[in-house]
């Protein structure tokens, strides 16, 4: 066996061994030893491989998968620009706390520099995004290489998956290979790759290449205790608050602590603890009143996950004073959000001192009263326009969506609008999973996250999935649709709503300029979503009544839903919920 496929096979085997159960593949040459250890192990049934044509959308089909599934997925590329097309991936899972292993494939030392093809520079590609970076070093055949490469792959593990201790997120390997970058036709193991504990001895190689017994990883990494987690403790108010971003960790535990305290539960649906009976629907028509937030300013407020998503949000966190508590609860060492910089205590959990009995809760808290009325009022109101309306709006869509995902499915949304409406319609559940890429909240690689979450969701036994995306999402990623008939395929139905441009703008300040808006801003592309559609060998439906959309989400396979909408229309009715919304507080 030649060294770049003995690194390649034992890399893999040791990964597998750490619990690697997804792997992504861009195919390339220089990365050949890789894909064949990859190819090996998937046909030996230890992992499911998922190749890819474009990088970018490899890189994000893999960052879904492991969003979905929480536990590193690698993905794999060969040398140069390839790897460069990670980097979005890369600063999304590291902003958002994604485990992913970033495989790059390298010429050896000795052709860097010297203007050989698809070489650049590759060491520490992807800056401070990530929890660690290794050059591997050129395999070579003699003693305690195979140690190292075990060592390496478990290290690497640990440090993506956080061990629950640290906040999860990207590791970077780069793996120079030297030719010959195949096995040879006559080598077996290279062919079939390690399979078992023990792995054969090639012709010459100085050590076994053997694992540890029974399968187990080279270094095992002690797991630390909940009960060791930093807590602030908090004397009860009535007048507290929870807030939930998306990355929330244990949003469960979160929303308990609302329910035990008595206190409002403003969670944004992708922080996965807008649930249960403290959980507001509408909650963000609240925070737009100015006189809504003077009337209920909190003495407490415990924010959990990336809060920010919207500028009410941020007035409600700048409204605490020096005198009030903000307690931020941490996503790992060193890793919390506090946008308006107004935390008083980062901690791991929240111990709540002096609370009344549950039954004790009803009849005193005038507080969640004021705000559970306030929140049935606007939703009412918000109801009353849409169904005034009566087109399918896409605030109308994204509530409808919400509701109509079937128990135990998952719902992937887009950063732009679809997460607003989502914010502002959905109606709290705790039977599905909403998930984003709401860690830098790009438009990258979203059909790709879609999909990859889809597949982790019903490989662990979840039902089906749907995905509410703009237009522009939708094209800024084509790519992500053209999976070849070998591939796992998922259950998804992609619903994109097409306002033929950047809709989120027509709510922004840049609305106001009305010249360079269009061209500049609103973007619009004219693309046809049934030819798209077609051209990747997929179902297409049009959507045009909401009473409709429980049929398209029957379906099965991945197929395209497109809802047209218009951008001018769709802010006239936005503003005139706002409006509604605001006349009901009043």
């Amino acid at each position: 066996m030649n060294p770049s496929t003995a690194f390649a096979t034992v890399l893999v085997d040791e990964l597998i061994r750490c619990g690697l159960a997804e792997a992504v593949l861009a195919p390339g040459s220089r990365s050949a030893p890789l894909a064949m250890a990859l190819h090996a192990a998937s046909s030996a049934g230890r992992l499911r491989l998922h190749v890819r044509i474009d990088e970018r959308s490899a890189s994000f089909l893999a960052l879904g998968l492991a969003k979905a599934g929480g536990r590193p997925v690698a993905v794999v590329c060969t040398s140069g620009t390839a790897a460069a097309h990670f980097h979005a991936a890369v600063i999304e899972a590291d902003e958002a706390g994604v485990p992913l292993l970033m495989l790059t494939a390298d010429r050896p030392p000795e052709l860097r520099g010297t203007g050989a093809n698809q070489t650049i520079d590759q060491v520490k590609l992807y800056g401070d995004a990530v929890r660690w970076f290794c050059e591997t070093g050129v395999a070579e055949d003699r003693p305690g290489q195979v140690g190292y490469w075990r060592a390496l792959a478990s290290k690497a593990w640990a440090l993506s998956a956080g061990n629950e201790v640290a906040f999860p997120g990207p590791v970077h390997l780069n793996l120079p290979f030297r030719d010959p970058l195949v096995p040879e036709p006559a080598d077996p193991a290279g062919a079939a790759g390690l399979t078992g504990a023990a792995g054969p001895e090639g012709p010459g190689w100085h050590e076994p290449l053997d694992g540890r017994p029974h399968g187990a990883p080279w270094t095992r990494m002690a797991v630390a205790d909940p009960d060791l987690v930093p807590a602030a403790t908090v004397d009860w108010t009535e007048r507290g608050v929870v807030i939930c971003g998306d990355g929330t960790a244990n949003p469960a535990s979160v929303a308990a602590l609302a329910e035990a305290a008595g206190w409002p539960l403003l969670a944004e649906p992708s922080s996965g603890a807008r649930r249960g009976a403290r959980a507001l629907t509408c909650y963000q028509y609240l925070l737009d009143s100015p006189e809504f937030l003077a009337a209920h300013k909190p003495a407490v407020i415990v924010s959990a996950g990336r809060v920010g998503l919207t500028r009410g949000q941020l007035a409600l966190l700048r409204g605490c004073g020096a005198a009030d508590r903000h307690v931020v609860l941490s996503q790992g060492p060193a890793r919390w959000s506090d946008p308006a910089r107004t935390a008083s205590d980062v901690a791991g959990r929240v111990v709540l001192r002096g609370a009344p009995r549950p039954e004790s809760l009803a009849g005193m808290s005038g507080w969640l009263g004021s705000w559970q009325a306030a929140d049935a009022a606007v939703a009412t109101a918000a109801a009353d326009v849409l169904a005034a309306d009566g087109t399918l709006s896409e605030p109308l869509l994204a509530r409808s969506v919400a509701a109509q995902v079937p128990p135990g499915g998952l719902l992937w949304v887009a950063s732009s609008m679809p997460a607003r409406d989502l914010d502002r319609h959905m109606v709290p559940r705790s039977d599905i999973r909403v998930l984003a890429n709401r860690g830098a909240s790009g438009i990258d690689g979203l059909v790709s996250s879609a999909i990859g979450a889809a597949l982790a969701h019903q490989a662990a036994g979840g039902g089906p999935a749907a995905a509410l995306l703009g237009d522009l999402a939708l094209v800024h990623d084509a790519p992500g649709l053209m999976l070849g008939p070998r591939e796992p395929q998922p259950d998804l139905c992609v619903i994109v709503v097409n306002n033929d441009g950047g809709g989120i703008f027509s709510a922004l300040e840049q609305a106001a300029f009305p010249g360079p808006f269009e061209r500049v801003f609103g973007t619009p592309h004219g693309t046809g979503f049934e030819q798209l559609a077609a051209a990747a060998g997929l179902p297409y439906f049009r959507l045009e009544r909401a009473e409709d959309l429980a049929a398209v989400l029957a379906g099965s396979g991945l197929r395209l839903v497109e809802v047209r909408t218009d951008r001018a229309a769709g802010t006239k009715l936005r503003a005139a919920i706002c409006e509604a919304c605001s006349a009901a507080l009043a």
